[in-house]
């Protein structure tokens, strides 16, 4: 056994409780759960639920045989917690809570504050001690506490650990890297690919993979389809120390049903609310949490900071968000319940994102929060006391439909649709956005980012390249899904590795190098990022050339130097001197063009400054004219 830590550090109190009813109680997950400690000079575990409709509790494991009787939990009240010291129990034993319900029914559940758990089909709650690992990202911790991430790059690939890689010939079907070989692997690729951010899908404990971890049942654990809590942490450690931030998939809005899960703990809704119009999902077939409870909000709060302060996690995208704003959301008219004014928000909803934010971004300056909101619900990254939801960013799922559709049209049909390409801009400060091709969008018949486009083999390759392009130059941070960066072809799926054979194609291979260039200039350029947020930072050059279907616009930098001209070409049109206007007389460098041979097309650049002439163009008086190949993206320093 690691080093037991002293009871007085985990024992249920008077206040543990107080502060607990009241959902303030943020380190609840210190004395929730199974604990090594030592007790009056005897070694075992400590171990604590919250089960306040339960007649009778008993926690039950390797430690007693799984004896219904050995091991009978106390009652705490007034707030229904239950305790028990097992003497000589073990880490690494399994146990459940054996519940009798007040109907005198016994039911087996695993463990809402466990920190590890058993690999599924198996689902039982394990004694672990998550509290002995050496930290050495002391110097990234202190460096973020400083940050303000609106001005900071952020570009995240969005992996899920499970498939980004498999063993080619593993002993086990499943053919996953182990956290610790993902540290190095991913770490390395990354550093390569020039991304400021990691996000993991699925880590909080999941039984069903086909969920995606969207379904969890262990809040407190990371998932063992990877290995240990202590692994987990290596992972996270081996990340910061290679300058690498960490963003975890974070699904407060439902969980699944499953007998052993929190859906009914003790014999009646208590995670959830009471009442299946509120505390149910048709859809998903999942359960509600019920966001009026303090002890329920509390939960998940805590939950928040767990992963942030103990685990150095950097942020959380907090998925579907809006299932939890409202009320009616995936449901038909008599399955909801109004609130008191008669409406479709849940205004319980909306006080927990509230307490939520200011909690956790309070007590962790320099992390992120990040709202996945589907609709134009206000203020999601506003300030609460204004009346915002206080998130730092919200994905822009408005940019990304309408990015989406114009890509797929055939180039005939895209000056038909050029709006769709603009009108993000007039939105684009109503909120902190991050601009996203997730998984979501390559799955379901939806197909990959380079199957939607139009063309043949070569031209999807080189319209990837410009999209691309027009995504890194557009305000807003970036977050691009694994696989998409070297144009997989097939849909994700979570039971297969990415094609990464699809590197020894050349094709695939130059749109995989350009992505790295793009990558490079997003984090050597402030002006990409710094002005994310503000007006200032973007200013079209011509947003009206429909005809060509071409787009021209400028990154303004806060000093006023090394501004970018970004030029993008959704069309097959080849113009030998194609000219666009530019600010203010002064030569233009151009930095990367993604019709150069090294990217699988034709430009040999024998010159890369493109000299300012007094020529009228696009309204403004000075101009520059160069060479733009088809389907092709150029990007200038000014």
């Amino acid at each position: 056994m690691s080093e037991a830590r002293k009871n007085t550090e985990i024992c249920l109190g008077e206040l543990d409780q107080y502060y607990f009813g009241e959902g303030t109680h943020y380190e609840i997950y210190k004395k929730l759960g199974a604990h090594p400690i030592e007790l009056d000079g005897k070694k075992g575990v400590y171990f604590a639920v919250w089960a306040p409709h339960a007649k009778e509790v008993s926690v039950v494991g390797d430690f007693n045989g799984w004896d219904k009787q050995a091991n009978s939990m106390r009652r705490l009240e007034p707030i229904g917690f239950y305790e028990a010291f097992v003497e000589g129990a073990l880490e690494g034993q399994m146990y459940k809570f054996l519940i009798t319900t007040k109907e005198g029914k016994q039911i087996y559940k695993a463990d809402p504050f466990a920190n590890y758990a058993q690999l599924r089909p198996e689902n039982a709650s394990v004694v672990t001690n998550i509290n002995n690992f050496s930290w050495g990202d002391k110097v990234w911790m202190k460096k973020r506490e400083q940050k303000d991430m609106k001005k900071e790059p952020v570009s995240i690939y969005e992996v899920h650990p499970g498939s980004w890689r498999k063993h080619a010939e593993a002993e086990d079907e499943d053919g996953f890297y182990n956290y610790k070989e993902l540290a190095h692997e991913l770490t390395d690729y990354i550093k390569e690919m020039g991304y400021t951010h990691v996000e993991l899908m699925g880590i909080a404990e999941y039984p069903y993979d086909g969920s995606w971890g969207y379904q969890v049942t262990g809040y407190y654990a990371p998932t063992s389809r990877y290995g240990t809590p202590a692994d987990f942490m290596y992972l996270i450690n081996y990340f910061h120390k290679n300058k690498i931030g960490v963003i975890l998939d974070w699904v407060p809005a439902h969980f699944p049903r499953d007998e052993h899960g929190l859906a009914d703990f003790d014999g009646e809704p208590l995670f959830e609310y009471a009442d299946s119009r509120k505390g149910e999902h048709p859809d998903w077939g999942t359960k509600i949490f019920d966001y009026g409870k303090n002890e329920v909000r509390n939960f998940l709060i805590a939950n928040a900071l767990f992963w942030i302060e103990h685990y150095h996690i950097d942020g959380l995208r907090v998925d579907a968000v809006a299932s939890m704003l409202y009320l009616d959301y995936g449901k038909n008219a008599g399955e909801w319940i109004p609130n008191k004014f008669g409406g479709n928000k849940n205004l319980e909803a909306m006080e927990f994102f509230k307490h939520l934010n200011s909690v956790v971004l309070g007590r962790n300056h320099g992390t992120m929060m990040i709202a996945e909101e589907s609709t134009a619900w206000p203020k999601v990254t506003g300030k609460t006391e204004e009346d915002g939801l206080g998130f730092t960013f919200k994905w822009n799922m408005g940019w990304m439909n309408d990015f989406l559709e114009y890509i797929k049209l055939d180039p005939l049909f895209k000056k038909g649709a050029h709006n769709l390409m603009t009108f993000a801009m007039t939105y684009a400060y109503s909120e902190n956005y991050i601009l996203v091709l997730s998984h979501d969008e390559v799955v379901h018949l939806k197909r990959s980012v380079l199957s939607k486009m139009p063309g043949d083999y070569e031209e999807k390759i080189a319209n990837a390249k410009t999209a691309y392009t027009y995504m890194m130059g557009h305000p807003g941070k970036k977050l691009l899904f694994m696989g998409q960066e070297f144009g997989q072809i097939q849909e994700w799926s979570e039971k297969r590795a990415l094609d990464w054979h699809l590197l020894k194609e050349e094709p695939h291979k130059q749109l995989w190098n350009y992505q790295k260039e793009l990558q490079k200039l997003y984090t050597k350029y402030p002006a990409m990022y710094e002005r994310d947020t503000e007006p200032g930072g973007f200013e079209w050059i011509n947003a009206n050339d429909r005809e060509r279907s071409i787009f021209s616009f400028v990154r303004w930098s806060e000093t006023g130097k090394n501004n970018l001209l970004f030029i993008c070409n959704f069309t097959p049109v080849e113009w030998k001197d194609y000219r666009v206007g530019i600010p203010y007389k002064k030569n233009v460098k151009l930095l990367l063009d993604s019709n150069e041979k090294q990217f699988g097309g034709t430009a040999e650049w024998t010159t890369r400054t493109f000299k300012a002439e007094k020529k009228e163009c696009d309204g403004r008086e000075y101009s520059v004219a160069f060479p733009m190949g088809p389907f092709s993206a150029a990007v200038f320093l000014f």
